[in-house]
């Protein structure tokens, strides 16, 4: 038996959707030489990681690894797979390979971050092949709802694994490359030791639609606009936003391009040539003086991010742009489960100004771009593989996608993060479980998500907050009372006298009956003086709030 082993490990979207990570690794147990397949963030939620800005996959392993990583594969250019390669690269060091379109927009992340442009790679599809230690690796175009999205193809000492990265089967993209079934055959005929396959839609029954299907129903609705239209998408879904335009110039419609996603987005496709013939834009400047029946903008927010161009028009004007009353207003797009509450508040907003709002609901004006559960079937049954891996998906979606893989006839192997599977020979099994977890982008500093910033901010949140201040003499003596500032609290209490009040009473009468001992260690100061503020706001409002306490010493 081989002392080589092929490993596969998912650090970040394997039970969860977002900040997809993944290593395969080939060698001696403990000495495999690496490469890892996407490097994404998932965004954060006030509930649980109020005031982080990103949320990375902890990297620890690789980090602790990094001399034995060979490079960096991206399969395409959403957030969720390529937005953690700049924030990592410093601590990863390998080089990055992408197809153009993503290289473009990879090459620009680095450059934010002051890394050098060049450590990106840009390749073009199979049958190109890049060497990497024992692997040789091609990208292999699918279809999805950004350009140029690629499965990849991993040939290993051990057979061949393709990792499918997000697709859907789109014979008529629009733009970017059509689902290719001959070429997918081609590919797999050899045979596939493993199948890393998206479950996103994995509890969709029908198969999926293509985006050439949204168009005609987008442009009947345009024309049947009274006033100005505004439609908003996933700035990333470049496809979706030349239907939108090509609807708007049916329609006879001048176009505005509104938001820097939306921009980036398009100016990306042009350099890279993914989009072609995309309709000429007029600037909002430009708009001003084109009458509002005859303008459609395209706005970013699609998920009601408050800082969009789409939650900013609900609030009032945008770059010199207003809604108003008979104005129409389209999501062509899905709401991410957790977006909900922004997506609401921002049709409500609308709602209020006399918007009519369209959203998805009727399912004429957005189609997928994740795979259904009979395309994900198609899809094993063109490349046959020996086993399936769900990917790209919550717990439930893997568990469901391993039954469909085993109810075909195929192995099927539930892994989440930290689970590694060893697939040498013909039994995949967990070979040991690594430690994961999530690193936050606060600000401009990766934090733990164990490291306890993120649990005061919420216990701070949920409590409130009381600054205690206490001078002491040279003779250990209290300099006057104690005095209280307090943040997130009721100004007045059960008692109905100022909270303020009441806690600098409780706090000086426990002064006055403190021992020498205790005026004299600041230890004990700060515990007994936290200990009246909690006792006494139980009380008086029936909460423990966050309590610092400073003590200053006169020298």
């Amino acid at each position: 038996m081989s002392s080589e082993r092929l490993i596969y490990l998912p650090l970040g979207g394997a039970g969860e959707i977002g900040m997809n990570a993944y290593v395969y690794g080939y060698g001696k147990p403990n000495a495999e030489r690496l490469i890892v397949v996407d490097m994404g963030v998932a965004f954060p939620d006030m509930d649980g990681s109020p005031g982080v800005d990103l949320i990375l996959p902890d990297i620890t392993w690789l980090q602790e690894r990094r001399d034995r990583i060979e490079a960096v594969f991206v399969t395409h250019a959403h957030e969720d797979h390529v937005g953690a390669v700049a924030h990592t690269y410093e601590r990863l060091g390998a080089p990055i390979y992408a197809r153009a379109f993503t290289a473009n927009i990879a090459r620009r992340k680095m450059a934010e971050h002051g890394h050098p442009e060049d450590a990106v790679h840009t390749v073009s599809p199979w049958p190109e092949t890049v060497s990497a230690g024992p692997f040789q690796v091609s990208f292999l175009p699918i279809s999805h709802s950004i350009p140029e999205s690629s499965a990849m193809v991993i040939d290993t000492p051990e057979g061949r694994v393709i990792h499918s990265g997000d697709f859907k089967l789109d014979e008529t993209p629009l733009v970017g490359e059509a689902f290719d079934p001959e070429l997918w055959a081609e590919v797999s005929k050899e045979g596939v030791k493993a199948l890393i396959c998206d479950s996103t839609n994995v509890f969709s029954q029908h198969p999926g639609r293509s985006e050439a299907s949204v168009g005609p129903e987008i442009t009947k609705l345009v024309q049947s606009a009274q006033g100005m239209v505004v439609a908003t998408t996933f700035a990333s879904n470049v496809a979706r936003v030349k239907t939108l335009a090509d609807a708007g110039v049916r329609a006879g419609r001048s176009i505005v391009l509104m938001g820097r996603a939306m921009r980036r987005m398009i100016e990306a496709s042009a350099e890279t040539g993914v989009l072609q013939d995309f309709p000429s834009v007029v600037s909002p400047e430009e708009a001003k003086s084109i009458p509002r029946e005859n303008l459609m903008l395209l706005v970013t927010g699609s998920q009601g991010e408050r800082r969009a161009a789409s939650a900013q028009l609900a609030r009032g004007k945008y770059q010199g742009m207003e809604m108003k009353e008979g104005d129409l207003f389209l999501f062509s797009s899905k709401t991410i489960p957790g977006n909900e509450k922004g997506v609401i508040r921002i049709i409500n907003a609308f709602s209020e100004l006399g918007v009519d709002v369209v959203d998805d609901s009727s399912g004429l004006y957005h189609v997928s771009g994740h795979a259904n559960r009979p395309d994900l079937e198609r899809l094993s049954e063109i490349v046959n593989p020996q086993v399936v891996i769900p990917m790209h998906g919550e717990h439930r979606h893997l568990r469901e996608h391993v039954k469909i893989a085993e109810q075909n006839g195929r192995t099927g192997v539930l892994a989440v993060n930290g689970m590694m599977v060893n697939l040498s020979g013909n039994k995949p099994k967990i070979a040991e479980y690594v430690e994961t977890g999530r690193t936050y982008l606060d600000g401009t500093v990766q934090i733990g998500a164990l490291d306890g910033v993120v649990r005061d901010r919420i216990r701070m949140a949920l409590n409130g907050h009381v600054v205690v201040t206490l001078i002491v003499d040279e003779d250990d003596e209290p300099l006057g009372d104690p005095w209280c500032e307090l943040k997130g609290l009721p100004e007045t209490g059960r008692s109905k006298a100022s909270l303020v009040d009441v806690l600098e009473a409780d706090l000086g009468q426990w002064l006055g009956r403190a021992d020498p001992k205790t005026m004299r260690d600041d230890d004990r100061l700060n515990e007994g003086l936290r200990r009246v503020v909690r006792q006494t706001s139980q009380d008086e409002i029936g909460k423990k709030p966050e309590v610092s306490v400073i003590v200053s010493r006169l020298s």
